[in-house]
């Protein structure tokens, strides 16, 4: 018989070779989990999408003169020789317009959460009511209007960014003091969509109040454009996941939803209270924040940790079997062990397959349960383990229920399957601490893992006397 150190090697050398299946394993999963990101994604955008909420902003149009060069043709009456000469022509057009924050700024944005299904994939959307509460100080804006211009006060117009317009659902009204004023959206190919409202002149007026409506998926955020910005989210999804420039100062969350707050002063945010140049762009890239409706630890990201850990346990397994069969003088043909890498190797299709009908819970139980099954089976009438085979029955059980916990904690992860490799590997130390790992000369008639050969091998092996 070969020797135990021999017959270690070549197990160890199998066990790396199971990275071949799972390696195409991962590869399925990869594209399941494609297609339900896609699935996500299309649903989310034909509900309205990612939304953010940047503005209001008060634009003030500004007309002054401009001088520009124009030329003409000049014939000389002596020569008759024709020239051009350029000369100044002065006119009133409009210029870049003075762009106003609100002092006080305060958003409160409330959403309730529903689930959408495309195919066998479920898909969080929310409906959004956004209160906003704001006022300009318009004492400085004369200071921004250079010399010879004119401001046109009763030309000016609110402007409130956002996302996607398509989004937009239920009431949209703004008040000024105890008018209504109409809103209209923003037109004329922009980057972003948006609605804009015409003030008349914005001195008579003190403050505003604008309520909307809007639906959007995946996440939900806004831009603190007022000097103090106070803004509130509340919503009944119990999976928030706070982003962006800042954090809230406080929140409370629940299994019945979520509630997060932010103060953010200006001298946080790096945006002019008062300019002649448009900094939207800067408000929605360096300075929004909100809230993503995570879904925590989905069936895919299990499944990816599972192919990830599929090495190691394939690799206990194996090594159980060889310390059992070790013992028993029987020992297990390599495509034996080749056979149970690929049982724990299709476990984690099983669990994807059936995750996505039934749940997680549900499908980690059904495939782990048939996967230990048949391995005990095989055990039992395969490898012909005898008694034995209830070490091997036991040790697959505690396997897959540390991996189990190791899917569900994707924190603690790390943690359960170190420990585990370490608790793995001292028992194999110990267990062999008696071992001959040279082991005697290979008896004739034996082969490869204890293979016994024919007559006519036999015949071949030199006497040993």
């Amino acid at each position: 018989m070969r020797s135990a150190g021999v017959r270690f090697l070549i197990v160890g050398v199998l066990a790396l070779l199971m990275f071949i299946p799972l390696f195409f394993v991962g590869a399925v999963i990869d594209g399941r989990a494609d297609y339900s990101r896609q699935a996500i994604r299309e649903v989310g955008q034909e509900w309205g999408g990612a939304q953010l909420i940047s503005g209001p902003v008060l634009i003030v149009p500004v007309e002054g003169p401009t001088t520009r060069l124009e030329s003409r043709e000049v014939t000389d009456p002596e020569s008759g020789r024709v020239t051009s000469e350029s000369y100044e022509v002065s006119e009133i057009r409009r210029k870049a317009p003075i762009f106003v924050l609100p002092v006080e700024f305060d958003l409160a944005l409330d959403t309730q959460s529903t689930i959408r299904k495309r195919g066998i994939f479920q898909v969080p959307v929310f409906a959004a009511q956004a209160d906003m509460r704001f006022g300009f100080d318009l004492d400085a804006v004369p200071q921004y209007a250079e010399t010879g211009e004119r401001i046109l006060w009763a030309q000016s117009y609110l402007r409130l960014n956002l996302s996607e317009n398509r989004a937009l659902r239920g009431s949209a009204e703004l008040r000024a003091d105890a008018d209504d004023i109409p809103l209209e959206p923003v037109s004329g190919g922009t980057r972003v969509g948006g609605i804009t409202a015409r003030l008349g002149d914005p001195r008579l007026r003190e403050s505003y109040v604008m309520t909307l409506g809007l639906n959007g998926a995946e996440s939900l955020m806004a831009a603190p454009v007022g000097r103090t910005s106070r803004i509130k989210i509340t919503s009944d999804w119990p999976h928030p996941s706070f982003f962006g420039a800042f954090l809230p100062d406080g929140s409370q969350i629940s299994d019945t939803g979520f509630e997060a707050t932010w103060t953010i002063p200006h001298l946080a945010r790096p945006l002019p209270q008062i300019a002649r140049e448009d900094f939207d762009s800067t408000a929605r890239n360096n300075t929004a924040f909100g809230v993503r409706f995570f879904q925590p630890n989905d069936f895919y990201q299990k499944a990816y940790r599972a192919a990830r850990y599929g090495i190691l346990f394939i690799a206990f397994t194996f090594l159980t079997v060889l310390l059992i069969e070790n013992r028993t003088g029987k020992p297990a043909h390599p495509v034996q062990y080749i056979l149970i890498g690929l049982a724990q190797s299709i476990f984690v299709l099983l669990m994807v397959a059936y995750a996505e009908q039934i749940g997680f819970g549900l499908a980690y139980a059904l495939s782990s349960g048939a996967t230990v099954a048949l391995l005990v089976m095989f055990g039992a009438l395969g490898l012909k383990l005898g008694k034995r085979t209830a070490v091997l029955a036991v040790m697959l059980v505690l396997l897959y229920g540390v991996l189990y916990l190791i899917l569900r904690s994707a924190d603690y992860a790390l943690l359960a399957g170190a420990t585990l490799a370490f608790l793995a590997l001292a028992g194999t130390m110990y267990l062999t601490r008696n071992e001959d790992w040279y082991g005697p000369p290979r008896e004739p008639g034996r082969g490869l893992f204890g293979r016994r050969r024919n007559r006519e091998e036999d015949e071949e092996l030199p006497d040993q006397q």
